[in-house]
C-alpha cells in the first residue's frame, strides 16, 4: 500500500518544507494544487517554485487551478447587506472547494488499495504508528500558533483525513466528514455522506501549525481566505495582530460557540517541550530557529 499526501497550497513555503521533510519517508507522492485566484475572487500569482524543493521533485504532482468553479454569483450594488454577505461567503466556499476537489487529478495512477491523505497544508499527520483497518481515518492534532512550539492548551483539531482510493468520493467529501465515530445503531448513518460508524480517530495524530507568518502576511491571508468577510468585520488589523502575537494569544478560537465572537479570544498559548514536536523539527531546530519561541 502506497500513501498519497494531498493538500492545497497558497504561499506557505516554510510549512511546505517542513511537511515534505517529515512525511518523505512515508509518502509515495505529494499532490499539490495552487489556484490563480484567491478565495475572495481576486487574481493571484502562482507562488510555488519547484526549484525550492528540488529534493522532492520526483515525488511532487503540482496542479494549477486556473478555472473558476461554476455557480459563482454576481454581487450587485443594490443587494441588501445580508444577501451580499451570503453571496460573498458562498462564492468563497465554492472557490476553496474547487481547489480542493482538483486534488483528485493528482492520484490518477494510484491503486485502489493505496491510502489517500487529505489535509490543509498546515495540518501535518503523524504517520509513525499508522495501522490502517477502518474505512476512514481521522487525525486528531495539537494546534500551534505563530511559532512551532507555541501550542493552544486543552484543544484538539481534527485535521488530516484518509481513506483508500477506492473509497474516496472526492476530497471535499473527505473534508466534510464529521469528526466522530457514530454508534452502529444510528440509522441516519446509512443515508449520510458525513456521518460514519467505521471511523478510526488517531489520538496522537500530528500537528496543526497555523499562521506561521509575520503579522503583515497573516493579515493578507485573512483578508483573502474563505472567511475573509468575518475577519474584515472583526476590525482586526496588522497592529492588533502584532499585539496578539506578542502576548501569545490565539487570534481565532475554534472552541467558542458560533454565536459568540471568535475573534476576541483570550486563550494564552503554552510553550511546549521539544519532545512534543516531530522528530525532524527536533533534529533540525537550528534550521528553523526564528520560528521557535
Amino acid at each position: 500500500m502506497n500513501i498519497y499526501d494531498c493538500f492545497m497550497y497558497f504561499d506557505e513555503d516554510l510549512l511546505l518544507d517542513i511537511r515534505l521533510n517529515i512525511l518523505d519517508k512515508y509518502v509515495k507522492k505529494f499532490v499539490i494544487t495552487e489556484s490563480t485566484y484567491l478565495h475572495s475572487g481576486k487574481q493571484k500569482k502562482l507562488n510555488f517554485d519547484i526549484k525550492n524543493f528540488r529534493k522532492f521533485k520526483e515525488k511532487i504532482n503540482y496542479i494549477v487551478v486556473d478555472t473558476p468553479p461554476p455557480g459563482i454569483e454576481e454581487i450587485n450594488t443594490d443587494d441588501k447587506e445580508d444577501i451580499k454577505s451570503k453571496k460573498i461567503l458562498d462564492n468563497s466556499l465554492k472557490r476553496e472547494n474547487n481547489q480542493r476537489k482538483k486534488l483528485i487529478d493528482g492520484i490518477n495512477f494510484a491503486d485502489d488499495e493505496d491510502l489517500i491523505l487529505g489535509s490543509d497544508l498546515d495540518e501535518i499527520p503523524n504517520l509513525s504508528n499508522l495501522n490502517y483497518k477502518n474505512k476512514i481515518i481521522l487525525f486528531e492534532q495539537n494546534v500551534f500558533y505563530y511559532k512551532l512550539n507555541l501550542m493552544q492548551p486543552n484543544f484538539k483539531w481534527i485535521g488530516t483525513r484518509a481513506c483508500k482510493k477506492k473509497q474516496l468520493l472526492e476530497f471535499q467529501w473527505l473534508r466534510n466528514i464529521k469528526g466522530k465515530a457514530y454508534p452502529f445503531w444510528r440509522v441516519d448513518t446509512f443515508f449520510s455522506t458525513k456521518k460514519y460508524t467505521n471511523i478510526k480517530i488517531i489520538k496522537d495524530g500530528g500537528w496543526h501549525f497555523t499562521n506561521m507568518k509575520k503579522p503583515e502576511d497573516i493579515d493578507y491571508k485573512m483578508r483573502n481566505f474563505m472567511h475573509h468577510l468575518e475577519y474584515e468585520e472583526s476590525g482586526l488589523g496588522v497592529k492588533d495582530l502584532k499585539k496578539i502575537i506578542s502576548e501569545r494569544k490565539i487570534m481565532y478560537d475554534h472552541s467558542v460557540d458560533k454565536r459568540k465572537n471568535k475573534w476576541k479570544a483570550s486563550t494564552t498559548l503554552e510553550k511546549i517541550d521539544d519532545d512534543q514536536l516531530p522528530e525532524y523539527l527536533i533534529e533540525n531546530k537550528s534550521k528553523y530557529f526564528e520560528w521557535f519561541a
